[in-house]
């Protein structure tokens, strides 16, 4: 091994540490989220696991664009995501309503929700080795833990502009973690925004929607991320169906290619007989 060699084992570029930098920026903004809380900072709150979940989204892509992937940034990852995204959310809403509504029930429900959270992530994770065909791409399995720990925030962010009580309600916001706990742990297949392709005829407008919804953005921040979440939350049932046709494709494609000539079984045993 030449001297070059070893001086390069040795160091390594900043480049290859960014994704790995963005990582640690969402597990800050996660754990910084459940201090705002405790301060009664509430909206600041709902920012943090946000822009957490901004992170999150860029550290992935910034590994594949720079080529710097590692199993170690692989481990990393998932133990941000369960801080920011199972813990956080959590603590948010039992400090916001459960513990004061439902005591050592909400406690309960929390703890159901980050477990979900994990079990969700652990699944993920062993999911990575497996062969799966090309289509799957398309779909999470569950809901994504950055999109099930906005949307579990949904009634919060409603109270924000609304002030009315009943988003505020305890048993409302119980229901509402339990039933996006079971959204993150269950293999309902939800689609995956990192794999949706733009045709180039359709930039210009997109690009125009996005510089629209930044405006709408700083002008009705909650009300444009209640939208969202509702709307993410309708697309599951047409997930739901695209991926059972993809799936049934998938199986009939296989049998034929097991059986090109289409004879079936029982065909096979009269031919037999005859």
């Amino acid at each position: 091994m030449t001297f070059q060699q070893r001086r390069r084992l040795r160091f390594m570029s900043l480049n290859s540490l960014i994704p790995n930098m963005l990582t640690l920026l969402a597990l800050c903004a996660g754990l910084t989220s459940v201090r705002f809380s405790l301060d009664g900072k509430w909206e600041m709150a709902v920012i943090a696991i946000l822009a957490a979940g901004v992170l999150d989204g860029l550290d992935g892509r910034m590994a594949r664009l720079l080529k710097s992937t590692s199993k170690f940034g692989a481990e990393l990852d998932s133990l941000s995501d369960f801080v920011s995204f199972g813990v956080a959310p959590g603590l948010v809403l039992f400090l916001w309503t459960l513990e004061s509504g439902l005591g050592g029930v909400g406690w309960i429900i929390a703890l159901i929700f980050t477990i979900s959270c994990a079990l969700r992530l652990a699944r993920f994770n062993s999911m990575m080795d497996q062969k799966q065909p090309v289509w799957a791409n398309r779909y999470f399995t569950g809901i994504a833990a950055p999109a099930g720990a906005s949307i579990s925030l949904l009634f919060m962010v409603m109270h924000f502009y609304t002030e009315s009580d009943f988003f505020r309600s305890a048993v409302l916001n119980a229901a509402w973690m339990l039933f996006m706990a079971f959204m993150m742990a269950s293999r309902i297949p939800t689609f995956s925004i990192k794999r949706i392709r733009i045709a180039r005829r359709f930039i210009m407008p997109v690009l125009l929607l996005v510089g629209g919804l930044a405006a709408v953005l700083a002008s009705y921040p909650w009300q444009l991320l209640s939208l969202i979440a509702i709307i993410y939350m309708a697309t599951i049932p047409f997930s739901i169906l695209s991926h059972r046709r993809l799936l049934e494709q998938d199986t009939q494609k296989n049998n034929d290619a097991e059986d090109p000539d289409g004879n079936t079984d029982d065909a096979d045993e009269e031919e037999k007989k005859a």
